[in-house]
């Protein structure tokens, strides 16, 4: 068993959903293996990951949708505002979510189902660049 390790930087537009399935492939490809899993971690407060639809984008709107009904940014007992409206609620869509995710791979494919993508989640409403690690485990 070896270890390859990839960080990768994606640039967001503000809220919404991000595919990033293409980078993990990269980096599955340079790591060389075959057989193995591949971690997944976003180093971010407000954003996450999320295995989801990436077939009809409205799928994802939906989600995005959900999330925002479910976090409104107008809550009134949100006290950590600091950095504007969409803070705290970012803060708690990010704990409601995931900032990892793990994903085996087989004859260096990846094995994620016919409509499954990985996505990186801004819930922040400005552009940030978020930083993720890619950590491969294989032969």
């Amino acid at each position: 068993m070896g270890v390859s390790k990839k960080n990768s930087e994606v640039r967001t537009k503000g809220k919404g959903t991000y595919e990033i399935t293409d980078l993990i492939e990269k980096g599955l490809l340079e790591s060389g293996f075959s057989e193995g899993i591949v971690s997944v971690f976003v180093q971010h407060t407000s954003c996450s990951l999320v295995i989801m639809e990436n077939a009809d984008p409205s799928a994802r709107v939906d989600l995005e949708r959900f999330m925002e009904e479910l976090v409104p940014e107008d809550y009134p007992y949100f006290i950590h505002t600091h950095e504007g409206p969409d803070d705290m609620p970012s803060h708690v869509k990010m704990a409601l979510t995931r900032t990892s995710e793990q994903i085996p791979f087989t004859n260096g494919r990846l094995q994620l189902g016919t409509w499954q993508g990985v996505f990186l989640w801004e819930h922040r409403n400005s552009a940030h660049s978020r930083r993720i690690i890619f950590s491969y485990l294989g032969e």
